[in-house]
């Protein structure tokens, strides 16, 4: 049977990693600037990881959501702290796109409304309404395509605020650093415009935070940038996915304790198995221990300086602009991405992502060093 043949593929074949280097099959090395779409957030093969997950593995790797796992309750007691959102109640699927259609499922059934607002370029999924809201046609299929989604654009108040007073818009999702829109971040202004919209018009306010949260900002949560801290500021549902389990595929709801949960409204096969919370409750316990958050924040502030430096001194061709937040940086070019990426991997060795037509992403593991910083702009500079 042959794979059904939706990915352009590089000739690579992943064989093996530690930390922020993977090897192919061949035994060539490579620096990983991009983790795998911003999954492996505590690197490659951390020993407390595989540990945990083998430890696990050997006691039980699966029961059903009819029985009660302690482990749920421990990894959602541990993620409440870290990320500050202990009055929140977690709710534990398989993946990104599941977690934006339960949070857009819930807020409907809280406000009995079918209407929804996006970001221009906008990215949640590739299922049903988390597909619609996303900002691509190309990837909407008919059967999808029902009409509850407008898009409005990034940190333009204005014309949100005529949709949302209108008084029959469910939800608004947005990503505070758009990954695939180009790593373009949500000013302080217009989340806390929108806030209030949402708040004076019972509208629902969720924050997607599959790709930029988790650590990954150098905030755990890309909003809290926004807020400040200010919990009259939160959003008042959290997603979140990727990072969460370096790997091992899980997803999460964080929900704000004005819902109510009902026996039966929202349910899941896999989601919160005993497996996937060991691995996601080691994650937490790497990411404290090795203050991961933190380093995000300092090695890709010093990425983002440097870069941005290097640019106005006229020794990166091409780049015109660098911008981004912790290790979630986008870097524009003048010219299409294809060839400095492809010659990046294929010459440099080294893995980057891209968004949109000219901008390589940079979404390592979190726990990149100061040296594999220096390692990669050092292989930029040679392509470009």
């Amino acid at each position: 049977m042959p794979l059904f043949d939706v990915y352009p593929l590089f000739d690579i074949a992943i064989d093996h990693g530690k930390g922020c280097k993977v090897w192919d099959d061949k035994g060539q090395e490579y620096l990983d600037l991009y983790g795998g779409h911003a999954v492996i957030s505590v690197g490659h093969c951390h020993p407390h990881y595989v540990e945990s997950l083998t430890a696990q593995l050997n006691k039980l790797g699966f029961y059903s959501n009819s029985v009660q796992n302690p482990l749920q309750k421990q990894l959602a007691e541990r993620l409440g702290k870290a990320c500050g959102y202990d009055d929140y109640q977690l709710f534990l699927i398989n993946s990104g796109a599941e977690a934006n259609e339960n949070a857009l499922k819930l807020a409907s059934f809280h406000n009995g409304r079918t209407r929804v607002l996006s970001l221009e370029k906008a990215f949640h999924g590739r299922t049903s309404l988390a597909v619609e809201a996303t900002n691509n046609p190309k990837i909407i299929a008919p059967i999808n395509a029902n009409n509850h989604v407008t898009y409005l654009p990034l940190n333009d108040l204005e014309p949100w605020k005529r949709e949302i007073e209108k008084g029959d818009v469910c939800a608004v999702i947005i990503e505070c650093i758009q990954g695939v829109g180009g790593i373009r971040m949500v000013s302080p202004e217009f989340y806390k415009g929108l806030r209030e919209l949402c708040t004076a018009n019972g509208t629902i306010l969720i924050c997607d935070e599959i790709q930029c949260g988790y650590g990954r900002s150098g905030r755990f949560f890309a909003h809290q940038w926004l807020t400040e801290g200010d919990k009259s500021l939160a959003p008042d549902m959290i997603t979140v996915a990727k990072g969460i389990c370096n790997g091992y595929p899980m997803g999460a709801v964080l929900i704000s304790p004005m819902f109510k949960p009902v026996f039966g409204q929202l349910g899941t096969t896999f989601g919160g198995n005993h497996l996937g919370c060991a691995g996601a409750i080691a994650v937490l316990d790497i990411m404290q221990d090795e203050n991961l958050v933190e380093n995000a924040d300092k090695v890709g502030t010093y990425i983002i300086q440097t870069l941005t430096a290097e640019m106005k001194a006229g020794n990166l061709p091409h780049v015109v602009d660098v911008r981004g937040k912790g290790l979630m940086i986008g870097i524009e070019l003048d010219i299409s991405y294809k060839e400095p990426r492809t010659r990046l991997i294929k010459e440099q060795h080294c893995f980057t992502g891209c968004s949109g037509t000219n901008v390589l992403r940079l979404l390592p593991p979190l726990c990149l060093t100061m040296d594999e910083a220096d390692d990669f702009i050092g292989r930029l500079k040679n392509v470009l």
